[in-house]
């Protein structure tokens, strides 16, 4: 059942995220494992992807059995007709669905996944979700003998695609350490930040970190187009000193050419803000910047931009004129 072998994926530059892993994670060895991945989305489709690519035994789900069947025929493995099924003598269940009710749904009940693991397993979830939901499954997984570890990405789509995804972890430290290794075929940068919970509270601090530097870019560079100044230019000289970021580097070209078919979606990001300030009323923070941002995103979407890039905050200024 286990094997080993080396990861040759290539590793592109993307968005840093917390925590590094060393040496390089393409040339470490690594166990080989049956996984099975839950959820076939923009993200879960080239996670999955490289998990077969490292050499692991993959039977993946997705809601729309079309998308798994098209999965199957590109990289071969097998599916499952259930999320129970799929998770069937898996050592791993990787899952990256929508939100808290999607994960839910693919976790619990006669269908779901831990109905089909056995104890001594471990479930590894992708997604974005809330710290309640996290702890709440995190005690139903437990009391099946099935470690549970969240372990949310940043990175993008990009990131899923190219394998360099920045994952933040919560749950035991066994269980993490257990996992580690398979999450290396798709993540640079792995770390576990504490008990269960940590990896998704870490997530959203890095999703309001990116809500104000998105907007802090967007009216510079709105700026920077009304005093009549070359944008472009402008970027190369300030990027090189304290105002540099990811963001910048990465976004203001396409920001600058009005391009937002790409990225990140707005919708997606305004649900994970939206569980930072839940969160935040939970334990007490202040995140008036991150309300404020979340606010923007509204009226991107109201300007039909859901499924913009997040850094299509500058077309809502523009739009102000």
């Amino acid at each position: 059942m286990v094997r080993t072998g080396t990861d040759g994926a290539h590793r592109a530059q993307e968005e840093p995220g917390p925590g590094t892993c060393s040496p390089p994670i393409a040339k470490r060895n690594f166990e080989m494992a049956k996984v099975a991945f839950l959820g076939l989305g923009v993200m879960g489709y080239p996670m999955a992807g490289h998990l077969k690519a490292a050499g692991h035994d993959v039977c993946v789900f997705n809601r729309t059995a079309a998308k798994a069947e098209k999965w199957v025929e590109e990289h071969g493995g097998s599916m499952g007709v259930t999320p129970a099924e799929a998770a069937k003598g898996a050592d791993f269940v990787m899952s990256c669905v929508g939100n808290d009710d999607d994960l839910r749904a693919v976790c619990t009940g006669p269908d779901g996944a831990f109905a089909g693991m056995d104890s001594g397993t471990i479930f590894v979830d992708h997604t974005t979700v809330s710290a309640k939901v996290t702890a709440e499954l995190y005690a139903v997984a437990s009391d099946k003998g099935i470690g549970f570890v969240d372990a949310p990405v940043s990175g993008g789509q990009a990131g899923a695609e190219n394998g360099v995804l920045s994952i933040m972890c919560g749950g035991d430290q066994d269980k993490y350490d257990a996992a580690e290794p398979i999450m290396q075929a798709y993540g640079r940068s792995i770390k576990r930040l504490g008990d269960s919970g940590a990896g998704q509270l870490t997530k959203m601090v890095n999703q309001i970190c990116i809500a104000g530097l998105v907007q802090g870019l967007s009216e510079g560079l709105h700026f920077a187009e009304k005093a009549g100044l070359d944008g472009k230019a402008v970027v190369d000289v300030i990027s090189g000193g304290a105002a540099g970021s990811w963001q910048m580097a990465n976004r203001y070209e396409t920001m600058l050419d009005d391009r937002f078919e790409h990225g990140f979606a707005v919708d997606w990001m305004r649900k994970d803000l939206g569980i930072c300030l839940d969160t935040s009323n939970d334990i007490g923070a202040s995140l008036p910047v991150t309300a404020l941002v979340d606010q923007f995103y509204k009226d991107v979407q109201k300007q039909g931009g859901g499924r913009w890039d997040t850094s299509s905050l500058i077309r809502r200024l523009r739009a102000m004129g």
